[in-house]
């Protein structure tokens, strides 16, 4: 498999690995989600948050225009199910975007900002790397918070993906 089969395949299993997430926080007790909890966004509807906005930014500077973000969180939160839907709007964006892409333009370096101001330069196959190796990094943070609500997450692995994505429906 060439490199932009694999990040497409891998943007197809964050968006798979995301629904499952916020699918499984939806069924935990009331108040889960935004129960207070010794992590750096505090809970976690902000860190889902947290890599929400990232995934914007990201989106702008693949697409070449400002994001308008000066941090990397919002002041407050939308509500789970809100967030969950933006969310797999976004997972989709990538999805579609990595499908779309030439394999030529994987290698097509995007000079970008930083939140901070300091300059950035990354090639967009990298980015797209970035997109999911983020998001895999801060779910494992909220599967983390699920132990401490004395409940199980999800199964998020790739090779659970990818046999799933092999049996028949």
């Amino acid at each position: 498999m060439d490199l932009p089969a694999k990040i497409c395949m891998l943007a197809r299993y964050t968006a798979w690995a995301n629904a499952r997430l916020f699918a499984a926080i939806a069924q935990l007790p009331e108040g889960a989600e935004v129960a207070k909890r010794p992590t750096l966004f505090g809970n976690m509807l902000r860190t889902l948050n947290h890599c929400h906005v990232v995934d914007q930014i990201w989106m702008a500077h693949l697409e070449g225009r400002p994001h308008g973000y000066t941090a990397l969180n919002t002041e407050g939160s939308p509500a789970l199910a809100e967030l969950r839907s933006a969310q797999a709007a976004l997972d989709e964006w990538f999805v579609a975007y990595a499908g779309r892409l030439p394999a030529a333009a994987y290698d097509e370096v995007v000079e970008f900002r930083f939140v901070d101001g300091g300059a950035g330069a990354m090639t967009r196959g990298d980015i797209l790397l970035h997109v999911v190796n983020h998001k895999t990094y801060h779910r494992g943070w909220v599967a983390d918070m699920f132990f401490q609500e004395n409940a199980r997450p999800p199964a998020m692995d790739l090779p659970v993906f990818v046999r799933e994505a092999r049996e028949p429906a």
